[in-house]
């Protein structure tokens, strides 16, 4: 009878964990370690000048990921969204649901920019996830359209993220 307690108790705990565990990796749930902004610099790779920072909200959760800035109606000058991913590799981005056009800013592990991608804002009869952008990365800054021209931000330029 005790044996047969401890083991629902046991059971009760072990599926409270998983639950919380899922939840977590598919976003349900933030992280304790969760980070909501960031301020990223983004630096010239060759002289080591700062070219401009970026207040950016973090995604660092597969669903945040998804949504993206499609909840957004516009970026103001010198704000984004960080895209955070556990490790780098290819990554392709797709304007779902965007109301405006963006720069997608591709990061390696390093925190060198690998590319850049101008992504204009989808026609009115065109499906976002029509365009995709592809690039090497572990972080995927979004800025607004335009903007690594207007500072002049390009490959092998680098980033420094400070959690806020």
């Amino acid at each position: 009878m005790v044996l047969e307690s401890v083991w629902k108790a046991l059971l009760v705990v072990v599926a409270v964990s998983l639950l919380g565990f899922v939840s977590l990796q598919l976003g349900f749930l933030d992280a304790p370690w969760h980070e909501d902004r960031a301020d990223v610099q983004l630096i010239d790779g060759d002289d080591g000048d700062e070219l401009a920072t970026v207040d950016a909200e973090v995604a660092d959760t597969a669903s945040e990921r998804y949504t993206g800035l499609s909840d957004h109606d516009s970026l103001e000058d010198d704000s984004g969204m960080l895209f955070v991913h556990s490790d780098e590799g290819e990554r392709t981005y797709v304007m779902r649901d965007m109301d405006f056009g963006i720069d997608i800013i591709f990061v390696d592990a390093d925190g060198e920019i690998t590319s850049i991608e101008t992504a204009p804002e989808p026609e009115a009869d065109e499906a976002g996830e029509d365009h995709e952008y592809t690039g090497h990365a572990q972080w995927v800054l979004e800025v607004p359209e335009g903007y690594a021209d207007e500072h002049g931000i390009e490959a092998g330029d680098e980033i420094e993220i400070e959690y806020e």
